[in-house]
């Protein structure tokens, strides 16, 4: 048996009324030379059957009836048992564009210092995508390069975890996937940040990313806002741009975002000063550090600001705001979601 190129790491758990799509859309690829490590994680409806049978006309696709394991350990058995050494990510209620595999494939052979390359997504069925998750795809979609990935990471997850395909070795030589209580997807990518690996993504929307509302991130608690707080502010006291003896200034000075900040000043990183648009909180003093509007940068030496705002548009114009002074994202300003 020849080695195939990439290997397709899809777990499934119940997902009969979407699997068949899905398999239909990987039997479209343009891009042939792949196997299909097709995981079932203790489904209890048709799903094994329907791998069954379709492995039964495509020798490409191995059925793994792994019992009740958990996503985490599906995904890490997938890595383990992968013969390509490349791998793409799938979920079986998404679709993907036939040339997706190709065109990723070819973006990896042809930039050799990328560890992951994703693509840009497009939410189905449109009735069903709220207009929160419609915006958080425009931002994730506009986030392409090395550098606009490292400027917006603490943001939110900059992938959709079905659109990436990345090198093997890359991911297994740091573990893998977490089986702690994160989001394993963004805390790889967090990882994979931290470790100095490039990541980018294509400008072709090339996976439709199914909306429901049982999706994983919607109900699993490993999703929950608090875990998110807590995974970012981990990765974020580790990142070496907090590091540089500059001073630290926090954009957002309301109680929610206090609260979330809250976890980052516990771990030492105490701002100079809080930066607001609320006139009611210009000149407050909360705990200890004094809250200033946004003209205060125009008379100091350069700190590093991290945007505690979450609304996108707002964020955007801080964003506006910081460049006219000349910060750069990424050196001098980071987002966090």
């Amino acid at each position: 048996m020849t080695t195939p190129k990439v290997s397709i790491i899809l777990p499934i758990r119940n997902a009969a009324t979407t699997l068949a799509a899905c398999l239909r859309s990987l039997a479209r690829q343009t891009f042939t030379d792949y196997e299909v490590l097709a995981i079932d994680d203790g489904s209890d409806d048709e799903s094994a059957a329907m791998v069954a049978d379709a492995a039964a006309h495509d020798a490409r696709i191995v059925p793994i009836n792994a019992g009740r394991i958990g996503l985490a350990a599906a995904l890490n058995l997938g890595l383990a048992l992968a013969r390509a050494p490349i791998i793409a990510r799938m979920d079986a209620d998404d679709v993907m564009h036939p040339d997706r595999l190709a065109l990723q494939y070819q973006a990896l052979q042809a930039q050799r210092d990328l560890a992951l390359i994703a693509c840009q997504v497009v939410a189905f069925p449109v009735q069903a995508v709220r207009a929160g998750y419609r915006e958080y795809l425009r931002w994730q979609n506009r986030i392409l390069t090395p550098e606009q990935v490292a400027a917006e990471i603490y943001v939110e997850s900059p992938f959709a975890h079905p659109s990436v395909m990345f090198w093997k070795t890359a991911v297994q030589a740091l573990g893998g996937y977490t089986t702690d209580p994160w989001p394993e997807d963004y805390e790889l990518w967090l990882r994979m940040y931290t470790a100095g690996l490039l990541m980018a993504k294509l400008p072709r929307h090339l996976l439709g990313w199914r909306e429901r509302p049982d999706r994983t991130s919607r109900v699993d608690p490993r999703y929950a806002r608090t875990i998110f707080d807590e995974l970012r502010a981990t990765f974020l006291a580790r990142d070496p741009r907090l590091h540089r003896g500059r001073p630290l200034v926090y954009w957002g000075a309301g109680r929610v975002t206090r609260q979330r900040a809250r976890r980052l000043i516990d771990r030492g990183f105490v701002p100079e000063a809080w930066i607001d648009v609320d006139p009611d909180k210009i000149g407050q003093i909360i705990w200890g550090v004094p809250v200033h509007a946004p003209s205060w940068l125009n008379h100091r030496p350069r700190p590093f600001v991290l945007v505690y705002v979450t609304n996108h548009g707002a964020r955007d114009l801080i964003n506006s705001w910081l460049t006219e002074l000349g910060y750069q994202p990424g050196e001098d300003y980071l987002g966090v979601g």
